[in-house]
Order: C-alpha cells, then structure tokens, then sequence
C-alpha cells in the first residue's frame, strides 16, 4: 500500500471515529440528562448528594441538578492548586466524567446514604423525625425559595510539624474558602438572572456604571456585562479585561453592591419607580 492511499484510509478512520465519538457523547448527554429529570424530585428531597468525594477529587450534584466539582493538585512549584468548576451542561459533563462512573458513583453515594439510615435505631430514627418536624416548624417563616448551599467541604488537616508548615496550610485554607464564597456569589447572580429574566426583557438594557475603568451593563436577557481595567500595559495605557459570567464578577465585585447600583440606575431612569430618590444621586466605587 502506498503511502498516499495510507495517509487518506488514515484520515478516513480519524473523520469516522471523531463523528462517533460525537455521536455517543450526544447520545450519553441525553441519556443521563432524561436520568436527572426522572430523579429531579428525588434530588431535591434530599438535598442534593456528594458523589465524589476521594482526595483529591470531588464531585456534587445539587438540588437542581447542577454539578459542581473540585481538584487540587501540587503544581510545579510544590505548592497545593485548587480547581473548582460549576458545570451545568451534561454535555460537559459527559466529556469530563465516563458516563459509567457517573452511574456509579449515584449507585455508590445513594447505598452509602442508604446504609447510614439503615444502621440507625428506632430510637435514633424517631429522634431524628422530631427534630425534622421542629426544624420544619422553624423555618416555616424563612424564605422558603433561598438556594441551599452544596456540602461543607470540611476534610480534616493533619497537624502540622512547623510554624512554616502550619502557615502554608493555612494560606492553602483560606483559598478554598474563598473559592467557596464566590462560588456562592455567582450562584447568587445566577439565582437573580433567573428570577429577572421576564422582567429585565420588558425593561431593556440599563447601564449602571459608566467610569474610565469600569463599565457595566444589565442586559435585557437577565444577565450582567461589563468590563474593567485591572492593570495597565508597559505604556500606561488601559488593558480592558471583559466579564461575561458570574465568575467573572464575583472577581472585582460584591454582588450586594451590583443589585444596589442596579436599583439606583432604575430609579434613575423610571423615577415613578422611587419618587423619594428623585434628585438624589451616588458616587462610589464598588470594585474589590
């Protein structure tokens, strides 16, 4: 066989292979998203589940059925690196995880969670309902549709031998729980895109900052945009860096301050809405 007729049979197999891996991904997607629909009402009675959790990898599904995961690993300097990632696509998710483990690992965390329940005593069981029917009772006046966090990762953190030791896991801490708090927040700013979505299309676009280093709008889909000038280029001049996503903003901004800018420019621009701030205005910079 000559080396032109090989290299096309070669091309041929590469093409046919690349579009069956397709295909059996699509088809994987859609297989397990029909799965998570079937067990959405399950999910959310439980709360959500822990599916992966073996260091250094872990993986949750919530309430919603969104994922959420998280790898460390030691980077070429030695040092401890955390990643964490929120997926929502099953899509991405099937790409991440083989489709086989993922069936697994519900198998594996829905016997643990069953096991658990199993080893209780009666008395431990009717304890258990009270204090469940307590809680109901207590939280009958709460805003019911606040989004329930994912687990506490709490891995417990071997005692260190040095005051050196003892800092860097320290510093390693307090990483993590800030990649837990804006995870949070850009949960946050999802929860309000959600929730604003038939309104902020009736309105339209609302700029609510305009400065030489920061712009942000809230589109009429929902959703925040904006850009912002973190650092300057060898010249001086600005290098404006986008912010697209949730993630991008909980970067440079408290989401308090972005739901606070955006009631201002609101009321700015339909004063009905806020008659008492007429004539009132705010100059603050709420970056990070």
């Amino acid at each position: 066989m000559d080396e032109t007729k090989r290299a096309a049979l070669l091309d041929d197999l590469a093409a046919d292979a690349g579009r069956r891996r397709d295909d059996f991904l699509t088809d994987a997607g859609r297989q397990f998203g029909r799965f998570l629909n079937a067990n959405r009402s399950r999910l959310k009675d439980l709360g959500g589940l822990v599916l992966i959790d073996d260091e250094p990898d872990y993986l949750f599904v919530s309430e919603e059925g969104k994922f959420r995961s998280r790898t460390r690993f030691q980077g070429d300097d030695g040092q401890w690196v955390s990643e964490t990632e929120e997926i929502e696509d099953v899509a991405e998710l099937v790409e991440i995880f083989n489709p086989a483990d993922l069936y697994a690992a519900f198998v594996d965390a829905a016997a643990a969670e069953a096991a658990g329940h199993e080893a209780a005593t009666p008395e431990a069981v009717e304890a258990d309902e009270s204090d469940e029917q307590a809680a109901e009772e207590d939280v009958a006046e709460e805003d019911l549709d606040a989004p329930v966090l994912e687990e506490e990762w709490t891995t417990p953190v071997p005692a260190p031998a040095t005051k050196e030791e003892a800092a860097r896991q320290l510093y390693d801490l307090a990483l993590t729980f800030q990649e837990r708090s804006q995870w949070r927040e850009a949960q946050l700013l999802d929860d309000f895109g959600v929730a604003s979505e038939l309104l902020a299309a009736m309105v339209g676009d609302a700029q609510i900052v305009d400065d030489e280093d920061e712009r942000i709008w809230f589109r009429a889909n929902g959703v925040f945009e904006g850009e912002v000038v973190p650092e300057e280029d060898e010249e001086g001049q600005p290098v404006w860096q986008s912010l697209t996503t949730p993630d991008d903003f909980v970067q440079f901004y408290d989401p308090t301050d972005l739901f606070g800018d955006l009631a201002d420019a609101i009321a700015e621009q339909h004063p009905h809405v806020a008659p008492e701030l007429e004539g009132e205005g705010q100059d603050s910079d709420d970056r990070r």
